[in-house]
C-alpha cells in the first residue's frame, strides 16, 4: 500500500506531545492528587475508542514492533478483548432500544473493565511510547461532554475546582485530522473519519487499500470506473 502516513502521523504526534505537556502541568500543580505510577493499571482496563488517525498510528507501530509468535500472541489477546467489548456494546445498544436513559447506559458501560491487549504480564504497556492520548491524560481531571471525570484512585475531590483537560477539544482535533487523511487518500468511504474503534480492533484490522476505500469499488466494471458510474 503506497500511502504516505508521515505528515498525518507527525500532526498526531504533535497533538500527543501537547497532551503530555498538559498532563505534566497538572501533575506539577497537584502533586499529591495525581498518583500515577509505573504498574498502576487502572487506565489499562478502561473502555474507550480511538479515532481513525489514532487507530492507524497504533496499528502501524504495532506492526513495526511485533512479529512472529509475539505478534500472534498479541493478536490473540486483542481478539479476546474485542469479543468482550463487542458483547458489552451490544448489551448497551439493546438497553437503549428498550428505553433505558442513554446517560445511564453510558455510565454503566464506563464502569465495565476489560484488560487492554497491550498490557503485558509485568503490568507494563507493550507500546507505551505510542499509547493513545486517552492513556496519556488518564489520571488528570477531564472535561468530557460537559462532565468532570477523573480516575478514582487520584486525590481529586468531587465538587472542588481544579485545572482540567478538555477532552472534547482534543477529540475534535483528532476527528479533523482523521477527516483530512480520508480526503487526502481519495477514499470512497467519505465518512470513515468519523468511525471510532477500541484498541483491540485497531490492532486486529488490516488497513489495506480495500479497507480504506482506495481505488474502484470491488466488482466495479472498467467502464463504470472510467465514467464514474456504479
Amino acid at each position: 500500500m503506497d500511502i504516505d502516513f508521515t505528515p498525518f502521523f507527525q500532526k498526531y504526534e504533535a497533538l500527543a506531545a501537547q497532551a503530555d505537556k498538559a498532563f505534566e502541568r497538572i501533575k506539577q500543580a497537584y502533586p499529591e492528587e495525581v498518583v500515577c505510577t509505573q504498574k498502576c493499571t487502572d487506565c489499562c482496563y478502561a473502555l474507550f475508542d480511538l479515532t481513525l488517525i489514532e487507530a492507524l498510528y497504533l496499528n502501524y507501530q504495532f506492526n513495526a514492533s511485533f512479529s512472529g509468535q509475539a505478534r500472534e500472541e498479541m493478536l490473540e489477546k486483542a481478539n479476546t478483548a474485542d469479543r468482550k467489548i463487542y458483547k458489552l456494546k451490544r448489551e448497551a445498544f439493546h438497553k437503549t432500544r428498550e428505553g433505558h436513559e442513554e446517560q445511564e447506559v453510558v455510565e454503566e458501560i464506563a464502569r465495565e473493565r476489560v484488560r487492554c491487549p497491550l498490557l503485558n504480564d509485568d503490568d507494563l504497556c507493550d507500546l507505551y511510547d505510542y499509547r493513545p492520548i486517552a492513556c496519556r491524560i488518564y489520571g488528570a481531571p477531564l472535561a468530557i461532554a460537559g462532565q468532570g471525570r477523573t480516575c478514582g484512585r487520584t486525590g481529586f475531590k468531587p465538587g472542588q475546582q481544579y485545572s482540567t483537560i478538555n477532552m472534547d477539544v482534543i477529540h475534535e482535533q483528532l476527528l479533523k485530522l482523521s477527516a483530512e487523511f480520508v480526503e487526502s487518500i481519495g477514499s470512497r468511504h467519505v465518512k470513515m473519519g468519523d468511525v471510532l474503534v477500541p484498541v483491540s480492533m485497531a490492532l486486529l484490522t488490516d488497513y489495506n487499500e480495500e479497507y480504506l476505500g482506495i481505488g474502484p469499488a470491488p466488482g466495479a466494471s472498467e467502464e463504470s470506473c472510467q465514467t464514474g458510474r456504479t
